[in-house]
């Protein structure tokens, strides 16, 4: 035999015994049968998703699937030609029609009166916390920009037991960003650290921004922390959990970075912000300022992760941040990602919902 010969039969032999490499399973991603083009979209233990699973309409809605368990968590998108209430069923998304009117009926106690139009509130339980009190903040374009004066909490008090009716006392506090001009477009998360609970705003610096935390001492709410000032636009709280699974929660991050958007990682503890780990290339700010961001939590064996779209929003990545960044999960999109992120179930049959800049709402299996 030539050594040639001897040279290709000894390659051969190599490629035979080789294990195969593994192939890379892309997540399905499917497209929602929907009459309307969607623009909004609120995931399970939203303000909209319990307002709709508590209203009524959906016994006397129009399913278009097998029908859901109404007692299970539920998502809400909707459009200016209609709305929709969707389930998760056998592992399928099912949509369940709602008239226009009525989602936004129901919608518009997202934005209590005197909210900055077009910014949700937060709301846990008896705490609510808004945005209010407009101003133009000099620094990212020539004309200015919209941030807020004021953020607004609203606490609901315990009533003791009588036999008569009596209202509710609400405590209402307002906080001013100062020594920043105001806080930036971004709707608060409301979380607890070490049994507190806490407002997480973003404030404005004039030409950037900085993590706000919130907290209530003896003379009232104020800020207590801020992070350091990050040029360019305003920071986006993708979430705020138990990421590393040590029983304390953390604040993931995104906004301007060297040579792009990247994700960070906070911890928050004795009252400092410390800067935990970071990742380039993603992005949970929606395309405007003001609505609930492109996130999403998804719980996974214990852990959390976290699902965000890639900075140019064109694929959708599920991370988990359990010591590092890590990038498990990256599913290419139809149309870049636009108007919100949710999750529907947990463990292997969750599913993720996404809204596209095209008014579609895409399904995401994060388990191939």
């Amino acid at each position: 035999m030539s050594e040639r010969g001897a040279r290709s039969a000894f390659l051969a032999a190599l490629l035979f015994l080789a294990p195969p490499l593994p192939a890379v399973a892309e997540p399905a991603v499917t497209i929602l049968d929907l009459p309307f083009a969607a623009s909004a979209l609120r995931g399970p233990g939203s303000e909209v998703a319990i307002a709709v699973a508590t209203s009524g309409l959906l016994p006397l809605a129009r399913p278009k699937a097998a029908a859901p368990d109404w007692q299970a968590p539920i998502a809400v998108v909707w459009g200016e030609a209609g709305g929709a209430a969707l389930a998760l069923v056998d592992g399928r998304v099912s949509v369940t029609l709602l008239g226009r009117e009525a989602v936004e009926g129901l919608s518009a106690a997202e934005t209590p009166r005197g909210a900055l139009p077009g910014v949700p509130r937060a709301l846990s339980g008896g705490l609510s916390a808004h945005l209010a009190e407009p101003v133009t903040v000099q620094g990212r374009s020539p004309a200015g920009d919209l941030g807020a004066g004021a953020l607004v909490i609203r606490e609901r008090k315990a009533v003791p037991m009588s036999a008569e009716p009596r209202a509710v006392p609400v405590a209402t506090a307002t906080v001013a960003p100062a020594p920043d001009p105001a806080f930036a477009l971004r709707v608060p998360r409301i979380a607890a650290f070490d049994g507190r609970p806490a407002i997480v705003a973003v404030s404005e610096t004039g030409g950037g921004s900085s993590l706000a935390v919130v907290e209530p001492a003896e003379a009232g709410w104020s800020v207590r922390a801020r992070g350091p000032a990050e040029p360019g636009k305003p920071l986006q709280v993708a979430a705020i959990a138990d990421f590393s699974g040590t029983g304390r929660p953390q604040i993931a991050v995104t906004g301007p970075g060297e040579g792009g958007t990247r994700l960070r990682l906070w911890a928050y503890e004795g009252g400092a912000l410390r800067a935990l780990h970071a990742a380039p290339g993603y992005d949970a700010a929606s395309p405007g300022e003001g609505g609930p961001g492109l996130s999403a939590l998804l719980p996974r064996d214990g852990a959390v992760d976290l699902a965000l779209p890639l900075a140019d929003r064109s694929a959708l990545a599920v991370l988990s941040l359990e010591g590092a960044i890590t990038e498990r999960v990256r599913a290419p999109l139809p149309a870049p990602a636009a108007f919100g992120i949710a999750t529907l179930g947990t463990g292997p049959a969750a599913r993720l919902l996404v809204g596209l800049a095209d008014g579609r709402i895409a399904v995401v299996n994060p388990n191939p």
